[in-house]
């Protein structure tokens, strides 16, 4: 019996010691390039906009820089992820905005719906996008006037901030490399041919 409860503590201690094994590097680097791109974002929402605009900064930039700084290897976090997820969804998101103005349940519910088969569909699927769809129709009336302006800026333009960022900080180091480089040469490789 005593011997069975330490066989289970040691496996135990090391499911735990191994899911939470910290790599300070990492975590440094990834605090240094999502930092950067979100300050980037807002320090350009600052200089344009009041506080209560928040038109370059919405909140799936935040989900965002988890993918794309935090766990640059997933296939959810790659270039054409980050930018086609993005503006898939802010298209998606203001299109159902104007064909259903005056129903938020319906018009949030089908702008999220549509915006996920859609990627999934084009295989650019990102889950923040389904909050871009979201905030198109939850939004401030601010954003909400934007219509397909929305698409370009804050979406478009801020997702390629938090891209470009990806790009300096996680390619510094010999050991991050983004984007995934195996799925990047597979498409080199077809655009060769």
């Amino acid at each position: 019996m005593r011997r069975r409860i330490h066989r289970h503590i040691r496996t135990a201690k090391y499911i735990v010691y191994k899911e939470t094994l910290v790599d300070f590097r990492e975590h440094f680097w990834t605090f240094i390039s999502s930092f950067s791109g979100i300050a980037l974002i807002g320090l350009l929402n600052s200089r344009y906009f009041t506080a209560s605009d928040n038109l370059f900064l919405i909140g799936s930039f935040g989900a965002s820089s988890v993918l794309i700084y935090g766990v640059i290897n997933s296939p959810l976090a790659q270039p054409r992820n980050l930018i086609g997820g993005h503006v898939l969804c802010a298209l998606v998101g203001v299109t159902i905005h104007k064909l259903v103005p005056n129903e938020l349940w319906l018009a949030a519910a089908l702008s999220v719906s549509i915006a996920i088969v859609l990627m999934q569909v084009t295989k650019t699927l990102h889950p923040p996008g389904g909050a871009t769809a979201l905030i198109a129709n939850i939004g401030s009336e601010k954003i909400k006037a934007l219509g397909y302006m929305y698409v370009f800026s804050p979406v478009f333009s801020g997702a390629l901030i938090l891209l470009l960022v990806a790009l300096l900080f996680n390619n510094m180091t010999k050991h991050r490399h983004y984007p995934n480089n195996k799925k990047w040469l597979q498409v080199w490789r077809r655009y060769q041919r």
